[in-house]
């Protein structure tokens, strides 16, 4: 795996930037589509977890374009390891190395 500064890639950090946004904003529609109605009783549970996930997934986001503001990106929240850059291409909210658990 290769294991990159992203401090020192302007490139790269702007990229990842847009697909948080591009997420944060598709993820935000499909919050307002489920809650623009009231579910069937009966897909009440499933619906409930659908508002949930898609919540967390912008909350995600966020706080990954959090972390690329305060130049905390691409390090591990529970080792400071650096995250490596496959990890961060195929999951750009990443907040752990694959090593570590996600921190509650």
């Amino acid at each position: 795996m290769t294991i990159i500064d992203t401090v020192d890639h302007d490139d790269w950090l702007a990229q990842i930037r847009v697909r948080l946004l591009q997420t944060q904003q598709t993820h935000r529609h499909e919050l307002d589509t489920l809650t623009a109605t009231a579910p069937d009783p009966a897909d009440a549970a499933t619906h409930a977890a659908f508002v949930a996930r898609t919540k967390q997934a912008i909350s995600d986001a966020a706080a990954a374009l959090e972390r690329i503001d305060s130049n905390n990106y691409g390090r591990c929240e529970v080792c400071g390891a650096v995250i490596p850059r496959e990890r961060l291409e195929a999951l750009p909210h990443a907040r752990t190395c694959v090593a570590c658990p996600r921190p509650a």
